[in-house]
């Protein structure tokens, strides 16, 4: 309990700095008591689960907290997405009742879905205005995938499961695209809740750095007093620690980090010190480095060059960019540190080479099992994967495609991937209308379509779980809603942010 509370000393020290550093930068994006409001609860929540001695009583005190944060909050989704890691996602328990010994599962995720998302929902179907209500083809098409789940697994288990099983993806995934898809609909609403989610980034920022600097995880002691079952493991790579703060594991971390600078690189537009812009942008990557997890790297170089290559007449940006990175990284190969870097590239180098090994292997048993059920896939593939069982006792399915495949089929898969792809190519569409009469919503529109492109490679190289599909149906429901302004008059939409405060509706 003692290095608990030093923990949290070192946290809330840590936080209070980077609230103090940032709220400049946040009001040019925020009110200034959504931005308070937001500070008070984190801190009030992280307080909470420190100290508490049973994961119970932090859930007694989040649930109202959130809900009246939440309520008060001019975008519940901006809020939603800063406190999202307060705490751990794998610091939850199972909710029993008479009769059911595990219900499911409830960990910050479906807390903040009763708490903030519910509560939301229930305001947007009481609202007079019921033009957000109508079906879009990516309304049919994640109901779909939702159905094909359920009915796959029907003749397999009780109505009870399938009931449960219809629940938790109402909460965790219709929930969730409905309020974003339906309440970031203007270009004050959608940068808000960027901006939201980099200032919970920026925390994790220099967190993720003490914890790589000092080999000392800071948010694991949470679910060993809360008697968590898997509470997070403290995850080490040639030596070091792969910093998680509280993300639930050092690869999701790596991921937010990076869409977390992908935000960045449209609200840096909103600056007017290029320091500033590069400071942020430095800060944003030394905490992915932080975490020591190659692919998210990957995600956010190919984030950039993306970004850059769709930006309106941006190819001399592109090619500049390009350049100056091709030169950094000669210097740095050709520095003393060189050796070090290229070993702990993907594919070329030594250290963990052996993960390498194991995605080829998982990536060949997976098409071998596929070809025997394409369509519908395989509800009981596991059993013939025993194979691949690792030391820690697990089957490690680090590819979310072969994953989904290899459950529900190419139908699944091609049901689960479509309405991303659908977002992607109305916010591209959204983005062609408005090159010319608005250029800063073509670049907000661009900069969703690279941060879904990086997200559609991460899920290449990790399991649908933790932080992951969070941010995939949020980004979707981001889409939803940004493919809202191209169906209005320029005239009409949202007017250009200010440059020197919040934006304006």
């Amino acid at each position: 309990m003692i290095t608990n509370l030093k923990a949290m000393i070192v946290v809330l020290a840590i936080a209070m700095a980077v609230f103090a550093i940032a709220r400049p930068i946040s009001l040019r994006f925020m009110a200034e008591h959504d931005f308070s409001r937001r500070r008070n609860v984190w801190i009030a929540l992280t307080l909470t689960a420190f100290m508490s001695p049973s994961f119970w009583l932090f859930v007694l005190v989040a649930i109202p907290l959130l809900a009246w944060g939440a309520r008060k909050d001019t975008n519940p989704v901006a809020f939603y997405l800063f406190v999202l890691h307060v705490i751990s996602p794998t610091d939850g328990l199972d909710v029993s009742v008479p009769g059911i010994k595990q219900l499911f599962e409830i960990n910050i995720y479906r807390i903040l879905s009763i708490a903030v998302l519910i509560p939301a929902a229930w305001r947007l179907m009481q609202s007079t205005d019921k033009t957000g209500f109508r079906l879009t083809s990516m309304d049919v098409l994640i109901l779909a995938y939702g159905g094909l789940q359920l009915i796959l697994f029907m003749p397999y288990e009780s109505l009870t499961n399938t009931m449960r099983r219809g629940f938790l993806f109402f909460i965790d995934v219709l929930l969730l695209y409905f309020v974003v898809s339906r309440t970031c609909t203007s270009r004050r609403a959608i940068a808000e809740t960027m901006a939201s989610f980099c200032l919970a980034c920026a925390i994790f920022a220099p967190l993720a750095i003490f914890e790589s600097l000092r080999g000392w995880p800071l948010y694991t002691d949470i679910g060993a007093i809360w008697g968590v079952p898997q509470a997070t493991q403290v995850l080490m790579r040639a030596g070091s620690l792969r910093a998680q703060v509280s993300a639930g594991h050092s690869i999701a971390l790596g991921y937010l980090m990076a869409i977390a600078f992908g935000f960045w690189l449209y609200l840096r537009t909103r600056m007017h010190s290029t320091a500033l812009t590069i400071a942020v942008a430095i800060w944003m990557w030394l905490g992915l480095l932080a975490a020591y997890s190659r692919a998210p790297w990957l995600v956010a170089v190919f984030l950039l060059i993306a970004y850059l290559a769709l930006v309106p007449k941006g190819s001399a940006q592109f090619f500049k960019t390009s350049l100056i990175a091709a030169l950094v990284a000669g210097l740095v190969l050709v520095s003393p540190i060189g050796e070090y870097v290229i070993d702990n590239l993907p594919f070329v180098g030594t250290v963990d080479a052996g993960t390498v090994t194991y995605r080829q292997w998982l990536a060949e048993m997976s098409w071998m099992l596929i070809q025997k059920h394409p369509f519908l896939g395989d509800p009981f593939f596991m059993s013939h994967m025993e194979q691949l069982r690792q030391g820690q006792g697990i089957i490690d399915l680090v590819n979310t495609y072969a994953t989904v495949t290899l459950q529900s089929g190419f139908v699944g898969l091609c049901l689960l991937v479509s309405p991303f792809l659908v977002g992607m190519w109305n916010a591209y569409r959204c983005v062609r209308r408005s090159a010319g009469p608005d250029p800063d919503v073509a670049l907000l529109g661009v900069n969703l379509i690279a941060c879904m492109f990086a997200t559609l490679l991460m899920l290449a190289t990790v399991s649908f779980i933790l932080g992951f599909p969070v941010m995939f149906w949020m980004l979707a429901g981001l889409a939803a809603g940004y493919a809202q302004l191209g169906q209005l008059k320029p005239a009409t939409q949202t007017s250009r942010p200010d440059q020197s405060g919040p934006y304006h509706r």
